[in-house]
């Protein structure tokens, strides 16, 4: 018999990868990884403010994931600073500020390691409502703008041509990734999240031939970590969120070899 804090390890992390596969080709195709990084980094900001006003965990971090992205959009539209740039100048500064009113709540103790590698094995069932419920949101949301986000990302002005919308699509999107680090802080913590958005969705590419097969296999390639890192960390006493992104690196260096392999014959 599992223990009932694995199971709910479990619940947590597949409900994570569910989501995060099929995001995490849109940030694939449209090359945003750094953008997933930021609003990572943004979320110190929102545990910080979290604390300080004594709200929501996950209503916080959305918010000013949200408001970053927003920002951001605002920002790269008015063509003021290469986007690189203004990625870079939003990580940092977010993440200075979280740091430094962290540093100020002298009366808070603050375990920052378990928001920045997460703390999968502590979740309840709270948690994983918050999850299950943030996630089937966000798949709803992706489901709505995906035609539209799809073709903004093969070409922004032909998807204008055809009445789309991509920019309201690629809102819609920017808020999709807020929710998704704030379900998953818990489960990856702040630093990793990227690498489970990220790897799943690189290692279904090599195998995908159609946009939705590849949404597919991503979110199954981040089952499998989760279950394979989990595994991982019981058996050998890893932490918890690392072994999971160790666990889908192990099937991104697979899918290279095979793929090498089935090219080879």
């Amino acid at each position: 018999m599992m223990d009932d804090f694995l199971i709910r390890a479990l619940a947590a992390g597949i409900g994570t990868a569910l989501v995060a596969g099929p995001l995490g080709c849109f940030v694939i195709w449209r090359r945003m990884a750094y953008f997933g990084d930021t609003m990572a980094h943004a979320a110190l900001l929102g545990v910080a403010l979290s604390l300080l006003l004594q709200v929501n965990l996950t209503l916080a971090v959305f918010v000013v994931a949200g408001l970053s992205s927003l920002m951001l959009f605002g920002l790269e539209r008015r063509r003021t600073l290469p986007i690189d740039a203004l990625l870079g100048i939003l990580a940092h500064s977010t993440l200075a500020l979280g740091l430094v009113l962290v540093a100020l709540m002298d009366w808070v103790r603050v375990d920052l390691l378990s928001y920045l590698f997460g703390d999968i094995l502590a979740v309840g069932i709270s948690d994983i409502a918050v999850i299950w419920g943030g996630g089937a949101l966000v798949l709803i949301l992706l489901a709505v703008i995906w035609r539209s986000l799809l073709a903004g990302t093969v070409s922004e002005e032909l998807a204008e041509a055809e009445g789309l919308r991509p920019a309201r699509a690629r809102i819609g999107f920017m808020l999709a990734m807020a929710l998704t680090i704030a379900i998953a802080m818990k489960v990856v913590g702040i630093l990793l999240i990227t690498s489970l958005l990220i790897i799943p969705a690189a290692t279904a590419r090599r195998f995908a031939t159609t946009p939705e097969q590849m949404a597919v296999f991503a979110a199954l390639t981040g089952v499998v970590a989760v279950i394979a890192g989990l595994g991982g960390s019981f058996a050998w006493d890893t932490p918890s969120g690392p072994s999971i992104v160790v666990a889908a690196l192990i099937a991104f260096l697979l899918s290279l070899i095979v793929r090498r392999e089935a090219a080879s014959r």
